[in-house]
């Protein structure tokens, strides 16, 4: 035990480093005051923050809830403009409208103004007034969108995943950094203290060295993922810019953002059900994955991942689409621990959130906006061999979430009070964003090209596995508590975790003979 003791304290050191640091090149926890030079504009507590809505569908109008709750509450923030390329359906009994000029009208704005209400997202981004510009558009949209938003001068609050392809998260991040401008990404469990209160009991060494963590995201829909968002006839290519809303006509990193009208001609479902297509997002992997890894490599203390792989399979929603109905992602890291992402959309059986430690498991509790909080089970380690453990015994500790509500309402709240104080370490940066969504989009290059993946944390690229992984751990276990005499190890921790029995000096090849136990 006194070897597992060691191992924590080294353990409890990464951690401490990885979580302040987060991904390699990040500045977001160390530049919490910001050069004041840097913002031509800064608001103090008794200015408005002006806020203009990017593509104002399902999900955006919670985002407006928010900030008209904010309003009615006397807090100093105000919709001003709103973008979307479909004029946009009117509210039907107590469902809000979507699209354009319902939007405008739900922010009391005028519909006919083109400054206040636009398809096209530049004409917003032009007007200084705009403090804040919020990108709830399709995925291949929110990178350049969130791009172009920072270099303008703007704080950004970019709904998850943060973009389509790994080469524009790392561009995100870049210009974050270099423009010094606050932003936050719309993973709204974290919001919930939770899985910075679990990082605390991990960094502090109480579960041992971190081994595993696994989560899911399990659905039943008999219509088929995604198919519930409606399709309506006032959907056409009257009402709504398709070559707009495709983007082939707009680069980034010299690749244009989707397919011309040519290969992707007019379709209501794709229009409103995009997510069932690779050319506008990841599917299950990107859309609902994201969600979970996030806040669970914030809770473990990791961020990008040395090793992936993605699998799964399109078996049952034949209707169209492109992306699977059951996925998996396995995501090994250089701290030595792994992850495991997994979901289907026809079964609603979930495998539950859970940490393994050497010493002890942390299993956090299901909720709604905010989960109840997490238990932590103690380990008997056994010295012989044992059948698994059946179920959790009691547990030796417990966190209760004191806090409950709304997530999205408690994730602005920070991301305001960020934009007031200059502070770029919201509670869901860019650099946690671009770990994580590179964890979960290597999962689906790995399932697409049947290829594991490796990630170059040097050069910020994927590329493909070769057999270093498995060599270089077996290369480090041949040399006992000596791991840093292996060339290219990174791990976190050094030296054997194990305690091992009395008769294991017997162990050794017997060179020309001669017993290595009597040498």
């Amino acid at each position: 035990m006194s070897t597992e003791s060691t191992t924590s304290v080294d353990r409890r050191d990464f951690l401490k480093t990885s979580v302040v640091t987060g991904i390699a090149g990040v500045a977001a926890t160390s530049v919490a005051n910001l050069d004041a030079a840097s913002y031509a504009r800064v608001k103090n507590a008794n200015e408005t923050i002006n806020i203009a809505f990017l593509g104002v569908g399902g999900r955006c109008q919670q985002h407006i809830d928010v900030i008209l709750e904010m309003q009615k509450k006397g807090l100093l923030v105000k919709p001003v403009a709103v973008c979307d390329v479909w004029d946009g359906d009117q509210a039907l009994g107590n469902k809000k409208g979507r699209g354009l000029i319902p939007s405008a009208k739900r922010c009391g704005l005028n519909p006919d103004d083109k400054k206040q209400a636009t398809k096209d997202y530049r004409t917003i981004l032009d007007q200084k007034e705009v403090d804040v510009a919020v990108v709830a558009t399709p995925d291949h949209w929110h990178a350049k969108m969130t791009i172009d938003a920072l270099n303008a001068g703007k704080d950004v609050y970019c709904e998850k995943p943060m973009t389509r392809t790994i080469t524009e998260a790392i561009a995100v991040v870049d210009t974050a950094q270099k423009n010094n401008r606050v932003m936050t990404v719309g993973v709204q469990s974290m919001a919930d203290p939770t899985w910075l209160e679990a990082y605390r009991y991990i960094a502090e060494g109480k579960i041992g060295h971190v081994l595993q963590g696994q989560t899911s995201y399990y659905r039943n829909s008999l219509v088929g993922q995604w198919r519930y968002y409606p399709l309506k006839r006032e959907m056409t290519p009257k009402t709504i810019d398709w070559d707009m809303w495709l983007g082939h006509k707009f680069k980034l990193n010299g690749e244009p953002l989707g397919p011309t009208p040519e290969n992707m001609p007019f379709d209501r479902a794709v229009w409103a059900q995009w997510r069932c297509y690779w050319p506008f997002g990841g599917g299950m992997f990107t859309d609902l994955f994201v969600h979970q890894t996030t806040h669970l490599i914030s809770a473990m203390g990791v961020r990008f991942p040395g090793r992936v792989v993605g699998a799964g399979g399109l078996y049952l929603e034949y209707d169209n689409r492109d992306v699977p109905d059951v996925a998996t992602v396995v995501a090994d890291y250089d701290e030595g621990c792994q992850l495991i992402i997994s979901a289907t959309m026809c079964n609603d059986t979930q495998l539950g959130e859970i940490i393994r430690g050497r010493l002890a498991t942390i299993k956090f509790l299901g909720g709604g906006d905010y989960i109840k909080g997490f238990q932590v089970f103690g380990q008997e380690i056994k010295g012989g061999p044992a059948k698994p453990a059946q179920g959790f015994s009691a547990p030796v500790h417990q966190f209760e979430n004191p806090k409950s509500g709304n997530a999205t309402y408690a994730l602005w709240e920070n991301f305001l009070d960020c934009v007031r104080a200059r502070k770029r370490d919201t509670l869901s940066t860019p650099e946690l964003g671009a770990a994580a969504f590179t964890t979960v989009n290597m999962g689906v290059q790995s399932y697409r090209n049947g290829k594991v993946l490796f990630w170059d944390k040097s050069r910020r690229v994927v590329q493909e596995a070769d057999a270093s992984w498995a060599t270089k751990l077996e290369a480090r276990s041949k040399v006992r508590g000596k791991p840093n005499q292996i060339i290219g190890w990174k791990g976190g921790d050094s030296g054997s975790v194990l305690v091992p029995p009395e008769y294991q000096k017997l162990e050794g090849p017997w060179i020309d003979g001669k017993d290595p136990a009597k040498s």
